[in-house]
């Protein structure tokens, strides 16, 4: 009998009458990628439980995202009280499989923070790349986006949260004419459709998603007491309604591990194992630029010791650059009722390497549930012939835990006290609106002197000429006057002339200005 792990891999499956011989997953190889296809109920999510299981029993942590919620079950045994107990121990005769329950190291993550410890990431981390391509940019509002993160570096303004970077896109926005020269235009309708793009995401639970404290990866990258890697279960029904979110996340984590592990070269085991299901929307509708970034993540991240297994419903979904590189490949029942369906069926079957025994296109529309055809990398990275298989039974419970159960495992793992909490420290938002603040009031006091020196001047200008005027006033004649009419004229063109021309003066300046609309209010108001 078989246990989960052979000599060099993971068990898989086997076969009776009719099917091929026993079929495992090399570990050594485990970095190669994979490929787990089939339409609905099939059994795809049980063979991605069992492929976990294995990888977990050699020591290899696992991160998949649960996105029917079906996969919290591998946190606790298998019973034989379950309805499935009968058929599970009828296959695993069959296969010559030693079937024992038992659970599995099990920690939850939530973006939402609701079914799991909370995961986020900052949107410096996160990068302008996929933030266009998470809130659908035009290549304008990218360029700006660009720009944004550009001038945030420059002055040290850390972008934590989409508060952080709604800060960031006004203070560029404000400085458009400044940095045109060295940066290219800011179109401020750009900045504006920008914004509203966050407001979506925001609706959509990114706020959520970006802060602190951000996920260290080394967090995912563990192993008990016994030495069983760790499965990280990201709780995705919720996240699904944002499909969009959830491809960019799994995308970003992806990223993560390639800038941050080191090299390992070939390891005798993966460091990492990381199953990508609902795989097609990563692709749907994706720039040509995201899919080579795609590309070049699954063709370097191997040497890091991180394998890839896409899972979705046909194989079509993954474009041919990603295709060619996953070596172990589970294919389920693929139904063709269609033109385009049976296009798509051909298709599957020749990216398999024929066995004389049986027909691979008619094979993969014929097998049952938990049945499948498979091919794994041989001696020297060789895809094997593939074979007809039955998947073995799983060893957790097949089937989701309950609320109780699941608020049981999340209270053990000891990272509720690192994570579950939010931490909002300065950054961008915080020092702009600093800066914003000071400038207000250096322009507040500049204004208050500036017109406390108006002020000061205007009244000297009153006074000159009140003085100027009380001085025509005190105007005495010449003693010895010849004509009474003559010098009273005199005095008073004097006095009239001296008066005039101080009051020119007065009229010259805004106090006096002031005074004249004053004095003709009041005259209106009179009327």
């Amino acid at each position: 009998m078989t246990g989960v792990l052979t000599e060099e891999g993971v068990f898989v499956g086997g076969g009776g009458e009719g099917y091929g011989t026993p079929q495992e997953l090399l570990l050594k190889f485990g970095n190669r990628h994979g490929l787990i296809a089939g339409a609905t109920g099939t059994g795809k999510t049980v063979t991605l439980q069992i492929l976990a299981e294995g990888f977990s029993t050699a020591g290899v942590p696992v991160f998949m995202a649960d996105v029917k919620g079906d996969l919290s079950g591998i946190a606790t045994s298998g019973s034989e009280a379950a309805k499935l107990h009968k058929p599970f121990m009828e296959r695993s005769e069959t296969i010559g499989f030693d079937l024992s329950y038992r659970a599995y190291p099990t920690v939850f993550w939530d973006m939402f923070g609701e079914q799991g410890h909370p995961v986020r990431t900052t949107v410096s981390e996160m990068g302008p790349l996929l933030l266009s391509r998470l809130m659908g940019l035009s290549d304008a509002q990218e360029g700006v986006l660009n720009i944004a993160f550009h001038l945030a570096d420059e002055e040290g303004l850390a972008l934590l949260d989409l508060d952080d970077l709604r800060a960031m896109l006004r203070h560029v926005g404000e400085r458009a004419d400044e940095i045109e020269l060295e940066y290219g235009n800011v179109d401020t309708r750009s900045i504006g459709a920008i914004q509203r793009q966050l407001l979506v995401l925001e609706n959509q639970g990114g706020d959520k998603f970006f802060g602190e404290p951000a996920l260290e990866l080394s967090d995912l990258i563990r192993t008990d007491a016994e030495g069983m890697g760790q499965i990280n279960i990201l709780a995705a029904d919720k996240l699904m309604a944002s499909p969009r979110l959830y491809a960019t996340f799994l995308l970003w984590l992806l990223s993560e591990l390639f800038d941050e592990l080191p090299e390992v070269g070939n390891p005798d085991k993966p460091k990492l194992v990381f199953f990508f299901d609902e795989a097609h929307l990563l692709f749907d509708d994706a720039p040509k630029a995201l899919v080579d970034k795609v590309e070049q993540v699954a063709r370097l991240i191997r040497s890091k010791g991180v394998g890839v297994y896409f899972i979705t419903q046909n194989p079509a979904d993954v474009p041919d650059g990603i295709l060619s590189q996953l070596g172990n490949r589970v294919q389920h029942a693929l139904r063709a009722f269609t033109a385009r369906d049976q296009k798509d069926l051909r298709r599957a079957a020749e990216n398999y390497r024929a066995n004389p025994r049986f027909d691979t296109e008619i094979a993969i529309k014929e097998v049952g549930t938990g049945e499948a055809v498979t091919s794994f990398l041989q001696a020297k990275g060789v895809p094997g012939v593939v074979e007809r298989t039955l998947v073995r039974p799983p060893q957790s419970r097949l089937g989701p835990l309950t609320v109780t159960e699941r608020a049981a495992v999340i209270a053990q793992t000891g990272l509720g006290g690192k994570y579950d909490k939010s931490v909002n420290r300065e950054s961008a938002q915080e020092i702009l609106a600093a800066r914003a603040e000071l400038a207000a009031r250096e322009a507040a006091e500049a204004e208050a002197r500036e017109k406390a020196a108006k002020v000061s001047r205007g009244r000297s200008e009153l006074e000159d000429s009140f003085d100027g005027f009380n001085k025509a006033r005190r105007y005495e004649p010449a003693a010895k006057t010849r004509r009474k009419t003559s010098s009273r004229s005199s005095r008073s063109d004097s006095i009239v002339e001296t008066f005039g021309k101080s009051l020119a003066r007065q009229l010259g300046t805004k106090t006096g200005q002031a005074l004249v609309r004053g004095v003709l209010g009041s005259l209106f108001k009179s009327r």
